[in-house]
């Protein structure tokens, strides 16, 4: 066909692309041949370059380039919650600069740091005496490990404390003590004042106060549920038995609760029914009233003083239980009475306004 026609020149054939070694695999492919498409494929048939030939233009080119720079680590991101840090910092500085400023200041602030150092306190004692009454178990002896470790908060908020009476306790004897109950503060009173080998009756929640609850239990304080009329009879009654048995005292709130109102409630009965039961003495314990230096209600807590009365024992012998309310009424007019001069000898006296 070609001979037939002269006139046409003949086109010499494409030669074949060769694939290189050098080249990557992906284009030496498909795309290397639609590179090769559109910008040409003469340089698809160029010889290999020798690979000292290529370190020889790689190190002139650097020489006119000059030295790459070294590589840069990319910037660290800022740690999430940087900002809170910053901000809770500088509210924590605040909050420091202003304590002692509100302390001098807000007398309830102050009362609530008192009362917050105080029951922290306490709770520091516990765990200290943990293991100190552990090496014993459970045994009435424990409490004067406690009592040791309390006598030192009163000097902390400048509470004196004097007792009276203390010749009043029977020797050698058990014996049933009754007090009055102001608050939290009449456990100072009640380390004064205890006694050898005499535990509290307290209510059965103080078992489950943790480090607390555990320290009371090793001291052998007997705890009673007073929601329940037929466990304290029960408890009562072996605590009678106990009290003749092992030489126990114990001491007792007739109250039953705390009271802040500067006076006394009625007693309930069931200290009374133990010490006639026992046929053991009852002992009756007056604290003053902490108005003068201490008011939950007015949030006041200052250093003072409390005296602690030791008032003569009241014989249970040949008593029995129809006998129980006159000797209640008794015990209560008693401690009644000392409280109410107390409380008159120890409060602040106002001066006369001046002349003029």
């Amino acid at each position: 066909m070609a001979a037939a026609l002269p006139w046409r020149r003949a086109v010499p054939p494409t030669p074949p692309v060769r694939r290189h070694a050098w080249l990557p695999r992906e284009r030496a492919g498909r795309g290397a041949g639609r590179a090769a498409g559109a910008t040409g494929a003469h340089w698809l048939s160029e010889p290999p370059v020798s690979n000292a030939a290529s370190a020889a233009a790689a190190a002139a080119a650097g020489k006119r380039e000059g030295p790459a720079p070294p590589p840069q680590p990319p910037p660290r991101p800022a740690p999430p919650g940087a900002m809170e840090v910053t901000v809770g910092t500088a509210a924590l500085a605040l909050a420091l600069l202003l304590l002692p400023v509100l302390y001098e200041r807000s007398g309830s602030f102050r009362f609530f740091c008192k009362m917050g150092f105080y029951n922290g306190w306490i709770l520091l004692l516990a765990l200290v005496a943990i293991p100190l009454c552990a090496l014993r178990g459970r045994d009435v002896e424990n409490m004067k490990i406690i009592r040791g470790l309390m006598q030192h908060v009163k000097h902390l908020y400048g509470i004196r404390m004097a007792v009276r009476g203390a010749q009043h306790f029977p020797p050698r004897q058990p014996y049933v003590v009754v007090s009055n109950h102001q608050s939290s503060l009449d456990l100072l009173g009640m380390m004064e004042v205890l006694p050898d080998r005499c535990v509290p009756i307290a209510k059965r929640e103080l078992l489950y106060m943790g480090a607390v609850g555990v320290a009371c239990w090793l001291g052998g304080i007997i705890f009673i549920d007073r929601k329940r009329t037929h466990d304290a009879i029960s408890v009562m009654a072996e605590a009678a038995h106990t009290m003749l048995s092992q030489d126990v005292r114990v001491w007792v709130f007739p109250e039953g609760t705390r009271n802040h109102s500067g006076s006394m409630l009625p007693f309930k009965r069931g200290a009374f029914h133990l010490a006639v039961q026992a046929q053991v003495p009852v002992v009756p314990i007056v604290i003053s009233s902490y108005q003068h230096f201490y008011s939950k209600r007015e949030r006041r807590f200052t250093a003072g003083q409390c005296v602690i009365q030791v008032l003569p024992p009241l014989p249970t012998r040949g008593l029995g239980p129809a006998d129980v309310p006159a000797l209640t009424e008794r015990v209560r007019t008693a401690m009644l009475e000392a409280f109410e001069a107390l409380s008159a000898e120890l409060r602040p006296t106002v001066p006369p306004p001046a002349p003029q």
